[in-house]
């Protein structure tokens, strides 16, 4: 008999996770003799828990195939942590009864590091307790930092938005420098790697093209050495881009900013590096500065999307229903680079623990030797990721999103109380 399968989403959302469900969706549908009704969880791993589930039987085929250009979470998504499987077992034997009282049989779950590690503990408490459930992994994240695959789904798209709006603005500010501004920052995500802020680097491609400075996550800030860079820049090309990682450090390992802390398993939010560096500038050199933080738009940016992107986050999900009635348990799919230029991919597997959690940094050989800037290795990498357009339909001007019915599945169960 076919097993019904539940499909969440977590952490910070992309451009291109729905394509991923989407992926997930229409693949299942084409095998009904596995695969019987596909749920969606609401909010992640918290729907999951509560049985807060989404019956996309009744979302029609238009709407479905709508997602592979929507942004954002089309099932929400959450930042939540399990926790260890002993001191919080009555919150993974909910789950499994969650999963028992609905025929639950494939369980894939779309975020980053710390969501394959959530992943990887509901496939060991499935299997320590008995309940036949498959559990994949799919990957997901616009810091690029998940390890195991060449390059995580969201970020091409982010990327391509971060060296476009580098380019355009550079010109701006190349366009006032001789009586206005003379430096411009922009301010990236990427708490412990620097791959957006490297992504930055595209928009220049000869000696003195914008960026001039790209501040990494991987190397501690040097303030006399940046204050020293910046003035260099203005006194030989007349104004100065910078592109700035939130989670750059100074030499002492502690962050130049941090807006509040949250007691989301030790969640720290970062940003306000850049008008910390803005004000910086200005009082040490005495010039007008502008910055900018991406925040939220570079990765909800689905009108810039990159079709490589786009492309890779619709094949994983297709990727993984493949894995899971095929009998792989326990394993995420990941995009393998076979050739740079022409490049070419395709789609393997690894094993959850293998990747659970664990970060993936900018490697060395991509920052030139002065720390500023990426090298030809690093444009290699980087290029291929945010070739190719894939416009949504547009709609009196605007792009042409979807939103669901959002028909939740009738309880089974008790409430539960994620916070008991």
């Amino acid at each position: 008999m076919p097993k019904n399968a539940l499909y969440a989403q977590s952490g910070g959302v992309t451009a291109v996770i729905n394509a991923t469900a989407c992926g997930v969706i229409q693949t299942a549908a084409q095998h009904p003799e596995a695969i019987g009704q596909v749920f969606a969880a609401r909010d992640g791993i918290v729907g999951a828990l509560t049985e807060d589930l989404i019956d996309l039987s009744q979302e029609s085929a238009d709407t479905i195939a709508a997602l592979r250009h929507t942004p954002g979470g089309a099932f929400g998504s959450c930042r939540f942590d399990l926790g260890d499987i002993e001191s919080h077992r009555h919150q993974y034997e909910r789950l499994i009864e969650v999963f028992a009282a609905h025929d639950i049989g494939y369980f894939f779950y779309n975020g980053g590091g710390g969501s394959m590690l959530t992943a990887h503990k509901v496939s060991q408490i499935g299997d320590e307790l008995g309940y036949p459930l498959t559990t994949v992994g799919i990957p997901k994240t616009i810091d690029n930092d998940l390890a195991g695959t060449d390059c995580s789904p969201g970020f091409g798209s982010a990327a391509k938005w971060v060296a476009t709006s580098v380019r355009e603005a550079a010109l701006d500010v190349a366009s006032m420098a001789a009586t206005s501004t003379r430096v411009f920052i922009l301010e990236v995500m990427g708490r412990h790697g620097g791959w957006l802020a490297a992504a930055g680097g595209l928009a220049g491609e000869g000696p003195d093209e914008p960026p001039h400075i790209i501040l990494f996550a991987e190397r501690p800030f040097r303030q006399a050495d940046f204050l020293k860079r910046v003035r260099e820049t203005i006194e030989r090309v007349g104004y100065c881009v910078i592109v700035a990682a939130e989670g750059i450090k100074d030499e002492q390992g502690e962050f130049l900013s941090i807006m509040h802390d949250s007691d989301v398993y030790a969640w720290i939010q970062l940003g306000g590096a850049a008008p910390n560096l803005a004000e910086l500038i200005k009082r040490e050199l005495g010039v007008k500065v502008h910055w900018a933080v991406g925040d939220y738009l570079q990765r909800s940016a689905r009108h810039i999307a990159s079709r490589t992107d786009v492309e890779q986050a619709y094949a994983v999900g297709q990727a993984a229903v493949e894995a899971a009635i095929g009998e792989h348990h326990a394993v995420m799919p990941v995009i393998r680079r076979l050739n740079d230029m022409p490049y070419r991919w395709d789609v393997g597997l690894v094993e959850l623990e293998d990747v659970a959690d664990i970060e993936h940094f900018v490697p060395d050989t991509y920052i030139t030797e002065d720390g500023y800037g990426i090298t030809p290795a690093a444009r290699r990498y980087l290029q291929p990721l945010i070739e190719g357009e894939d416009y949504p339909p547009y709609r009196n001007g605007l792009p042409d999103y979807v939103r669901l019915t959002d028909v939740r599945v009738p309880r089974r169960l008790p409430p539960f109380d994620i916070e008991a």
